[in-house]
């Protein structure tokens, strides 16, 4: 398995990954998926400042990750916002572990220094939710620090979000600023990602 930058020629294979939980989960709010071209542009948009990865194994992307703004504002400029979506029927192979691992590393070398999780939850579990996502990022040392109560309405259901951080860099009084992903892309050796 390798992970390796996502392209926008990789559109096509991402909105068919993300179009499942779009049209079967409620792990999105979105209710639509997004054209090829759409997504592209989300892929290239993301791309100005931060990682957008997929893991592949014999040709096959089995899931991807990105960072992305938690706010756009200039003081939240230490912090990133994370995203994964591993393909549904490859889930349980390690990709999602190996994914995260590498974005987080990404985001380090960076210099960012928080990370931040937006996890959809339900009341009860039930055949479009579980708490499956929360227990990934327990599993990589996230601690949750908030909630939204019934604020995302999907199948005509009301599930919670709650918000997870993790800390990976030392805070200081003079913070260096963040380098734009784009900067610092060929300096990564990407092999260090594969097993």
């Amino acid at each position: 398995m390798q992970i390796r930058v996502a392209g926008e020629n990789d559109a096509a294979v991402l909105v068919e990954i993300y179009s499942y939980y779009v049209e079967k989960t409620a792990v999105t709010f979105e209710y639509e998926t997004p054209s090829v071209e759409e997504f592209a542009g989300r892929i290239r948009d993301i791309q100005k400042k931060y990682p957008y990865i997929v893991a592949e194994e014999d040709g096959e992307i089995l899931g991807y990750a990105y960072g992305s703004a938690f706010h756009p504002r200039s003081a939240y400029g230490w912090c990133a916002e994370m995203s994964i979506y591993v393909k549904h029927d490859r889930r349980g192979i390690g990709a999602g572990g190996r994914l995260y691992r590498a974005l987080e590393s990404l985001l380090a070398e960076m210099g960012v220094l928080n990370l931040n999780a937006c996890i959809a939850v339900p009341q009860k579990e039930d055949e479009y939710l579980t708490n499956a996502s929360v227990d990934f990022h327990k599993h990589f040392g996230y601690k949750r620090v908030g909630m939204f109560h019934r604020c995302g309405y999907k199948f005509n259901r009301w599930y919670h979000m709650v918000w997870m951080e993790k800390m990976i860099g030392e805070h200081k009084s003079v913070q260096p600023e963040v380098k734009p992903f784009p900067e610092i892309q060929d300096k990564i050796c990407f092999d260090r990602f594969s097993w």
